[in-house]
């Protein structure tokens, strides 16, 4: 009986065993599933587009309009430069204009009343000289119209606005410094473009396609997001493309024998963001694709690539 007993607890504890193991296997199996076939990655950040103001002319700031780290819409008014001279050339531009048009105005009649007078009376080389004059103060009107046109030019350019709607970051402006022009002063955060940028590993890139369905979790917020994936990177930075001597190729001599994959960028779009969340740039997040959830997606992976555009004969 003792035997018989040892017998069935050494049985009882191969099928415990066994029953660990498989379904140690079973959840493996299915976290490698989830791992494969829905990629997902913490190595993502917030990115938007970044806009350097930079004056087109130089001159003293006389008014900054925004304080930093402010909302500004598209158009409003972000700083001015003192506008005297600028004016000042409009009106110059404007004198020029004038007398280039009373020359012109001269020039004019003085060929006409040639023109009328009998052939005899005038010689050939008179009628050409008026008519050569009357050419260069036509020219001489075109130039002061786009001299004066720069001028007003200038002038606009003496007002800096908006040209998206975002928000001022790191702004180095103050009322009585001299900007320069060209150089950056401020700058804007589109609101409109704000995205995620997450750094897939290669191995992963046949399982992710323009348009899967994306869960997005920042590090600064505990809301879940939705969005979708944009596109998908076509170009990183090779080491050994670097030029050495003579610009050939500088090839690095050691090998890795454990290679390890490379990441591309993916960029995912939000698809609907919360009112009252503020986003940075620089943000970490930890995304999620969900290439089942992709609107007409096949049950099996796929490859992720952009295919081109097809004839309508199916060639």
């Amino acid at each position: 009986m003792a035997g018989s007993r040892a017998s069935w607890l050494i049985v009882l504890r191969v099928l415990a065993t066994l029953t660990l193991v498989g379904v140690a296997a079973v959840l493996g199996w299915f976290a490698w599933q989830h791992y494969v076939y829905a990629p997902w990655t913490r190595d993502a950040r917030v990115q938007a587009d970044v806009v350097n103001i930079a004056p087109e002319v130089s001159g003293t700031v006389t008014e900054v309009a925004v304080p930093d780290d402010h909302y500004v819409a598209k158009g409003d008014l972000l700083f001015r430069i003192q506008p005297v001279r600028f004016e000042n050339a409009v009106a110059e531009a404007r004198a020029a204009l004038e007398q280039a048009r009373a020359q012109q105005r001269f020039a004019r009649r003085n060929a006409q009343r040639l023109e009328r007078l009998p052939r005899g009376s005038v010689s050939t080389q008179a009628r050409q000289q008026a008519q050569s004059e009357l050419g260069t103060a036509n020219a001489s009107v075109s130039q002061a119209q786009a001299r004066l046109a720069q001028a007003q030019q200038n002038l606009e350019w003496a007002t800096v606005r908006s040209p998206v709607n975002g928000y001022v970051t790191h702004l180095l402006l103050d009322e009585g410094d001299y900007a320069q022009q060209g150089q950056a002063l401020m700058t804007l955060v589109d609101a409109e473009s704000f995205r995620v940028t997450a750094y897939f590993e290669e191995t992963k890139l046949p399982h992710i396609g323009i348009g899967d369905r994306v869960r997005i979790d920042l590090m600064a917020s505990d809301r879940r997001l939705a969005g979708h994936v944009a596109s998908i990177g076509r170009g990183i930075a090779v080491a050994n493309n670097a030029s050495g001597e003579r610009n050939l190729p500088n090839v690095d001599p050691v090998f890795q024998w454990v290679r390890l994959a490379q990441r591309v960028p993916v960029t995912i779009a939000f698809d609907d963001l919360p009112d009252d969340l503020a986003l940075t740039v620089g943000l970490s997040a930890t995304v999620h694709v969900q290439p089942d959830a992709r609107p007409g997606a096949p049950s099996a992976p796929h490859d992720g690539l952009v295919k081109p555009p097809q004839n309508l004969d199916g060639s």
